[in-house]
Parts: structure tokens; sequence; C-alpha cells
């Protein structure tokens, strides 16, 4: 058997808000509560699973999503219509503006917990200086 990543625990204020803000998102369900988790699993099997722990106890992380282009569409848009705030780069240098590197788009934004979220429709090579960005879309 190859090694693959099954699954990780997203520490954050309240289960329910983070699992279910990201799983609007990205057009996912949340399963069902399974003790302190509530679960979102992936297209590639790998399950976040969201748990409430106290707020001072939160480490803020990273996730990266690879999404489809109609995905990434869709997402985007609900970014948008939810007034969330996003980011073209990982340093939140470039609000309101995505990116286009490795001709792909991307797009970072905070989950209710402060997490760094990130949509992306291609993974990159790097991070090249002087990189297309258009502001809003």
């Amino acid at each position: 058997m190859s090694v693959e990543l099954n699954h990780t625990i997203v520490h954050c204020r309240d289960n329910r808000e983070s699992a279910e803000f990201l799983a609007h998102i990205l057009g996912l369900s949340t399963g069902d509560e399974w003790g302190p988790f509530i679960p979102l699993v992936l297209a590639n099997g790998v399950t976040l699973d969201f748990a409430t722990i106290p707020a001072g106890s939160i480490t803020v992380q990273h996730y990266a999503f690879l999404v489809s282009e109609a995905e990434f569409d869709t997402a985007f848009s609900r970014i948008e219509e939810r007034g969330i705030t996003y980011w073209a780069d990982p340093h939140r240098k470039l609000p309101g503006r995505i990116n286009h590197n490795d001709g792909g788009r991307g797009v970072y934004f905070p989950d209710p917990s402060g997490h760094g979220m990130e949509l992306i429709t291609r993974p990159y090579g790097g991070w090249p200086e002087g990189s297309p960005v258009v502001p809003g879309s």
C-alpha cells in the first residue's frame, strides 16, 4: 500500500460553524458528528475532522484545495456573496484579487477560526516574481 493522507484534525472555535462554512464554499456536505468531530470528506478520500478547542489553543494553519475551473467559479462566487475578504497571495498584500500562477487561478481567504484557506485550479510549481494578478476575478 502506498502512503496516503487519510484525515487531519482542524482545531476551531466552533466545529459546526467551521465545517459548514468550508462545506458551503466547496459545495460539499458535512458528515454526522462523531465524538468531538464534524467531518468533511474531500473527493480524494481525505477527511477534515473539525474539533472545537479553546480559542487560545488554536494555531492558525493553511489548507489548500485543488479544484476544477468550474468549482473555482462556484466557490469564488460564494466567497464574494458572503462578503469574505480574499487575497491573491498568502501574505495578504493583494486584497480583492485572485492570482493566475502557473496558468491557473488561486485565491486565499480566512475561515471563521482564522485559518488560511486557499483554492487553486492548478498545483503551483513555485511563486515566480511578477505573477499576473487580475483584480476581482
